[in-house]
């Protein structure tokens, strides 16, 4: 059975996409850590991030490095972490979170939960910034 993930790119699943390219896509999590969170997918499914080939792994890196450079245009922080954690979905992904302190990467603390509206808003803005 396709991942939730997998069925997001397909399009069964609805999602606040912010980027796409041939092999990747990006979208809002909608209980996100911080305000801004991304995760970044490849399109094909592969649980183990590792196991993705060299060049899909490194093309994987390039696209997250040019969605993180969108999102800290879009949501003013210090930097934007990253983080693999990958235990919850069995399809590799890359979180970026816009971050103002350290905390704000620590996924054991209550996610928030913005509002349908909250998360066009961040969609959008963030998608500008990747135009």
């Amino acid at each position: 059975m396709a991942s939730i993930f997998s069925r997001i790119i397909q399009g069964e699943v609805p999602c606040y996409k912010v980027a796409e390219d041939n092999q990747h896509f990006a979208f809002l999590d909608i209980n996100p850590v911080a305000e801004g969170h991304v995760l970044v997918v490849p399109k094909v499914e592969t649980d183990y991030i590792f196991d993705i080939t060299e060049p899909a792994y490194q093309a994987l890196w390039l696209f997250a490095r040019t969605v993180a450079i969108g999102l800290q245009k879009a949501v003013p922080c210090v930097k934007v972490g990253v983080t693999v954690i990958g235990l919850e979905v069995p399809h590799a992904h890359i979180h970026l979170v816009p971050m103002q302190t350290m905390s704000d990467m620590n996924f054991s603390r209550p996610k928030l939960n913005p509002s349908r509206e909250e998360l066009e808003r961040m969609q959008k803005l963030i998608a500008s910034q990747l135009a």
